[in-house]
């Protein structure tokens, strides 16, 4: 059988089914999907292919997903550290973004997340910002796969002037976008705090008519929730149940502030939860009980948030941090393994995008966005259990090629898609305008 491609690996973790562990297998990819795994040996009888990648020091995994981010912050990166989450957002990360957001930034910032994404075996990103349209845009142009956020504020910002321009300008963009493979819309009320009842009551009509998934920030901080507390006696986790915004299509990012009673509610909503480690440790906005999570019966998935706060988006990273931090908060240094990070980055947030049927496994008839980490360095080695080392030990300099709907965006390190040259030039011409403010 003639195929696009073959791909022979030393290893292959599908994460479908769970801990699965292939050795000298081979992926079988043709028009973007993937046909068969299967060991080499057989792979090579049975498949003619026009291309063969060999990575025999390489573990092939699903790419990536990284369920909640900013792309377009990457230029803010650095700007504002070691402040909390208040002070960073209101003195520091606004302002700046009042005066230099534009569709040029956005433009740019993506292409610098998407470099970066793609570099640390990302395949698709979650985005929540301004100018959705040029994230999409250039998501389109680079051949990543994005789910875009159709963003709502209560307040004007340069991308709209209230809360009904923005739900209009959302639902065109996302009739605009319907039918590009590699794009999907969820809509994107930023908190509790910056969008008020009625918006969210269009939300919900809007998101139940379209079949869409809702993304928001929620719980991230004691100061949220305390606020919210003080104006009516609710959590705004009680609050959005209350208003039936709360389903099994809500993806709710942080989550940092959570009681037994919060956690029981929330699972038996459906809902998602998207853990951001590295930024809510960075920020110190509290420790979200991914375990306790788990155990409930909630489905948890991992995000970078946007590398203002982070202040990288690396995927590989943000496993390790994860499982680390789970078993600190846990007490208990089973919980949250490596097989359940892997997951958490791949499997889990496909379910909550809705996706988990195209992506998050390399399963047969998937989607073929996979990625090759070469476990051969140094800092890998020696090696016992492939999948607790690509957690535990493996670095971003280590993923070596990326495949989105079987298109090679990475080859060996080089990114096919983007001119590092260009991009670095006017990565500094916007530094050098963040620093005059």
């Amino acid at each position: 059988m003639l195929v696009d491609l073959l791909i022979q690996a030393r290893w292959i973790i599908p994460v479908e089914p769970e801990s699965a562990i292939h050795e000298h297998a081979s992926l079988v990819i043709d028009d973007g999907r993937i046909v068969d795994l299967l060991p080499t040996e057989q792979a090579v009888l049975q498949y003619q292919a026009r291309n063969v990648e060999v990575l025999d020091q390489h573990a092939l995994i699903p790419g990536l997903i990284n369920c909640h981010t900013h792309a377009a912050m990457s230029l803010l990166r650095g700007i504002a550290d070691d402040l909390h989450l208040m002070d960073w957002l209101q003195n520091h990360i606004w302002p700046a973004e009042q005066k230099w957001v534009s569709e040029a930034f956005v433009r740019d910032g993506t292409d610098l997340a998407i470099a970066e994404m793609l570099r640390c075996g990302t395949t698709c990103f979650n985005d929540m910002y301004f100018f959705p349209e040029i994230v999409a845009q250039q998501a389109i142009q680079h051949g990543i796969r994005a789910n875009i956020g159709l963003i709502v504020f209560d307040f004007p910002t340069v991308w709209a002037e209230n809360a009904d321009a923005y739900l209009t300008k959302g639902l065109a963009l996302h009739e605009q976008l319907r039918h590009e493979t590699l794009i999907s819309t969820s809509f994107a009320p930023h908190a509790p705090y910056t969008v008020s009842d009625g918006p969210l009551r269009n939300v919900i009509t809007y998101a139940d008519e379209m079949n869409l998934t809702v993304h928001m920030h929620l719980h991230e901080t004691a100061h949220e929730v305390d606020e919210q507390k003080a104006k009516n006696g609710q959590t705004p986790l009680q609050r959005l149940h209350e208003l039936g915004l709360l389903t099994p299509s809500f993806i709710a990012v942080h989550m940092t502030q959570l009681s037994s009673d919060d956690i029981r509610l929330y699972a038996e909503t459906g809902g998602h939860i998207v853990h951001c480690p590295e930024s809510n440790l960075k920020l110190a906005s509290g420790f979200c009980p991914v375990a306790e999570c788990l155990a409930a019966g909630i489905n948890v998935a991992l995000g970078t948030d946007g590398a203002a706060s982070n202040n990288d988006l690396d995927m590989l990273s943000e496993m390790r941090t994860a499982a680390l931090l789970g078993k600190g908060v846990a007490g208990d240094a089973s919980a949250v393994s490596a097989v359940t990070a892997l997951q958490m980055a791949t499997i889990n947030g496909a379910k909550a995008l809705g996706l988990d049927a195209e992506i998050g496994s390399l399963a047969i008839g998937k989607a073929a966005d996979v990625v090759a980490i070469d476990l051969s360095e140094l800092e890998t080695q020696p090696l016992f259990n492939p999948l607790a080392q690509i957690v535990y030990a493996a670095g971003r300099h280590q993923v070596s090629d990326v495949w989105v709907n079987g298109k090679q965006l990475l080859n060996k390190r080089q990114l096919k898609t983007l001119n590092l040259e260009e991009l670095r030039q006017k990565v500094n011409v916007w530094r050098e305008r963040l620093e005059s403010r």
